[in-house]
């Protein structure tokens, strides 16, 4: 496995998140890059695809969160040509765990894997900080999201549908980023299913207000 250096300095605090439901997984992100005080980009996509129906969260240093990307797309599409089938979102997190693991004492990156595929359905998977392992129902990270444990432990039901979950990932992220000094911009989502992904965008001005 390839190893992944640490490189640059500019550090995504950042409010990321993802949940199941039955037929798929919705991801969300703010779109704020910060350096130091310094707000960097204020549109950042902090959705980044690894293959037709999985996705990464990215939270922690934008250089070594990408490069693991990177190397973890890479990857999966071998994997396609290798076993003719698209990979699993279990194949996918175990790459970006093996990466993270592995260089741990070298990077700064907090993921979330969540996507789609036809053994399994819509997975969610957390890989924070030491680079460990954990599948669950929905998952937040970033600096963001030490504000927003208490209502997402309180507002996530089991067997939401898709529309409720895309309102409840609306609404955590835009609470975060009324708090978070280093989440910001736009909320940014996408709806990972078997028919697809489909993105969609909610402007600063028309964030939820609660």
């Amino acid at each position: 496995m390839t190893t992944v250096l640490k490189a640059g300095e500019v550090d995504l605090g950042t409010t990321i998140m993802a949940v199941e439901f039955a037929g798929g997984v919705v991801v969300a992100a703010d779109s704020r890059t910060t350096t130091g005080a310094y707000i960097a980009n204020r549109v950042t996509d902090k959705l980044t695809k690894v293959h037709d129906r999985i996705y990464c969260c990215r939270s922690g240093s934008a250089a070594d969160t990408q490069a693991v990307a990177d190397i973890v797309h890479y990857y999966l599409q071998l994997y396609s040509v290798q076993h003719d089938e698209a990979p699993t979102t279990r194949v996918a997190a175990s790459l970006f765990q093996e990466l993270c693991y592995k260089n741990k004492d070298n990077l700064s990156a907090g993921i979330i894997v969540a996507g789609w595929d036809a053994q399994h359905g819509g997975q969610v998977y957390g890989i924070p900080l030491g680079g460990s392992l954990h599948r669950q129902p929905f998952a937040i990270g970033g600096s963001g999201s030490t504000y927003i444990y208490g209502y997402c432990d309180s507002a996530y039901r089991e067997n939401m549908s898709r529309d409720e979950c895309v309102e409840f990932a609306k609404n955590a992220v835009a609470l975060a980023m009324a708090r978070d000094g280093s989440s910001g911009g736009v909320i940014r989502l996408a709806v990972i299913t078997e028919g697809g992904v489909e993105r969609l965008f909610v402007a600063g001005s028309d964030l939820p207000r609660k």
